[in-house]
């Protein structure tokens, strides 16, 4: 069998930096309980991994948490509205900040046009943690936020003001970014559309039909929930004969060892150590 992995897979920056800001803060703190508000990111693997080495999870709101004034809790990559930012700081615990640059730049214009009287509109899903972070500087800032998830619904909105700016979930697909903007800008021409999409997510879609072409089978590893790794499933699917999505090595489909041809590709929270055991797997040298 050979085995073909995309040229781009796996930890993105934003992830990567978030898993070892909670590793560091291990062990820079051996005497005070660390923890992260919601699930650090969307991969089973690593956030057991983080357990081992006594990182606890919280509520995405830290409603489940009681200060003792010796706790660390670190904001995820998704990052938070900044009045649960400012309830931690009250609390009296060490918080360390691991927001992706690109969501904190997100934040940081939906605020500003937000400040400018601009209503905003968001493109992404509206229980994302990273939607409702950015959602929060805007109205923050004193200005009506709405979420638009599909195009249906950006049709459906029935007016849009004269000063409006439209920003994106980072993760969100152009295409799904475009088709929204364009059904807004049909109802007004002055809409500023940002460009707030991580070149990352792009970036692995790209690599990952470039792999399709050279395959008979295409494993897409990464956990269910992430939003990414399902579009890349989706894209495999399109592309590809033989094609699956799966957490582990143990979930490796049977008939993927009968194919001559294997692609691997991977989520932007898909630790290297799961990618590696799935390759290792295949290849016979190790347990599946």
């Amino acid at each position: 069998m050979v085995i073909k992995k995309a040229e781009i897979l796996g930890y993105c920056m934003g992830v990567r930096r978030a898993v070892e800001t909670a590793e560091l803060a291990c062990i820079e703190n051996p005497d005070k309980k660390i923890f992260t508000l919601g699930p650090l990111i969307h991969n089973n693997s690593a956030l057991e991994a983080l357990s081992e080495k006594g990182v606890n999870v919280l509520k995405e709101d830290a409603s489940d948490f009681v200060s003792d004034g010796q706790s660390v809790v670190i904001v995820r990559a998704h990052g938070v509205p900044p009045q649960i930012m400012e309830n931690l700081k009250k609390k009296g615990v060490t918080v360390i900040d691991a927001t992706c640059p690109r969501v904190l730049s997100s934040q940081k214009r939906a605020a500003d046009y937000a400040g400018k009287g601009y209503t905003v509109f968001l493109a992404g899903d509206k229980n994302h943690g990273e939607v409702a972070g950015i959602s929060g500087y805007a109205r923050a800032s004193g200005a009506e936020c709405i979420v638009i998830e599909h195009k249906e619904d950006a049709e459906a909105v029935e007016h849009v003001p004269e000063k409006s700016v439209l920003l994106s979930q980072t993760t969100i697909s152009k295409n799904e970014y475009d088709a929204i903007a364009a059904a807004l800008k049909a109802k007004n021409e002055q809409l500023v559309v940002l460009n707030t999409i991580c070149p990352a997510t792009n970036e692995r879609q790209n690599a990952l039909i470039e792999l399709c072409k050279d395959v008979d089978g295409i494993l897409v590893i990464g956990g269910r929930h992430s939003a990414n790794t399902k579009r890349l499933l989706r894209t495999a699917q399109e592309l590809c004969a033989h094609s699956a999505l799966i957490e582990t090595a143990k979930e490796i489909p049977a008939e993927f060892f009968s194919l001559s041809r294997v692609g691997l590709t991977a989520g932007a929270s898909t630790p290297d150590f799961v990618i590696d055991s799935v390759e290792a797997a295949l290849s016979g040298h190790g347990s599946c």
